[in-house]
């Protein structure tokens, strides 16, 4: 047994292990500083996703300059919107006229970008009550759910399972043709789409810990809807919004085309299209041409803009 022990190497105890055991590692000056990668917040990171999708970036840029020529682009025509001018109808677009003249003289370019200021705050109000409506609607629908639930959203398939066009036909054969009408007959039940987004979102984003945790502090209904359940769904939101302007647009269009909507002689691109009827069997093309152009680029802007954005907000594609 002793000559065993004798031949089995002895194992040094941690404090007789040799110094060339332990060394210290060189330290790169500002290394423990270095993050490989930089933190992102949720829209900093969806807005540079969006930046990678060329189509809605032209998109973006197209309904930027399409805003601040609707703006400022009468202003900066020296050619009134309404003033008829018979000895100079139907000019080809040159450098006094940019897009020619209409069958009574008027400047198309100021006109085009008059009715762009017509379709762009139907559009854009109409989205905004709808938005606001399907939000304070659905959300509550979502988080009461139950009983609350059912009721309110077996009012919701009623109004939804009615024509759309037809409902908005109605109400402005009954109230008039204005401006105001045309935003309440689109408005009337366009906000159901909203509110059907936000009770699904809202049903699925309920029961997180964080809902949880407000409500067992005792928090109100109306403050966990909006500090805790609304910012989480404005992803879904924007989208459909931006989904929803075109609609308006071009349902703008479509009513003052067929004399329902704004009525002449005040420029809409819908009544523009409407006059140019006649005109483009004579050959005069450019008037019909940029307020079709226009209603048709707005609305494929918009559409491509909403894809991109859909892409962009999705926590799912988020690296």
């Amino acid at each position: 047994m002793k000559a065993l022990h004798e031949m089995q190497p002895e194992k040094n105890s941690p404090s007789e292990a040799p110094d060339e055991w332990f060394r210290l590692l060189e330290k790169e000056q500002g290394m423990g500083e270095v993050v490989a990668r930089p933190s992102l917040s949720y829209w900093k990171d969806a807005w540079n996703r969006l930046k990678k999708n060329k189509l809605a970036m032209v998109g973006l840029i197209f309904l930027i300059l399409l805003t601040f020529m609707a703006i400022f682009g009468p202003i900066l025509s020296p050619y009134e919107v309404n003033t008829q001018n018979l000895p100079e109808q139907y000019q080809k677009p040159s450098a006094e006229h940019w897009f020619g003249t209409d069958s009574a003289g008027r400047d198309v370019f100021t006109r085009t970008w008059y009715g762009a200021r017509i379709s762009l705050f139907v559009g854009l109000m109409a989205a905004l009550i709808d938005v606001s409506i399907g939000i304070i609607y659905g959300g509550i629908a979502g988080y009461k759910g139950g009983r609350t639930d059912n009721v309110m959203m077996r009012i919701v398939e009623i109004l939804y399972g009615l024509p759309y066009l037809l409902v908005v036909i109605l109400l402005l054969v009954v109230l008039g043709p204005s401006l105001f009408t045309i935003i309440v007959a689109l408005t009337v039940t366009g906000w159901v789409g909203m509110a059907r987004i936000v009770r699904g979102q809202v049903l699925q984003i309920k029961n997180y810990e964080f809902v949880l945790a407000a409500q067992s502090y005792g928090a109100k209904t109306s403050r966990i809807i909006r500090k805790n359940l609304l910012p989480n769904t404005m992803g879904p939101i924007i989208v459909q919004m931006t989904l929803t302007v075109p609609s308006a647009i071009f349902a703008e269009a479509f009513l003052s085309f067929i004399g329902l909507g704004i009525q002449a002689p005040y420029a809409s691109w819908g009544v523009m299209a409407n006059d140019s009827l006649g005109a483009i069997l004579s050959g005069n093309w450019w008037t019909l041409f940029f307020p079709a152009f226009f209603i048709s680029f707005t609305m494929f802007a918009f559409n491509v803009l909403g894809d991109g954005l859909q892409d962009a907000l999705d926590p799912k594609l988020r690296k």
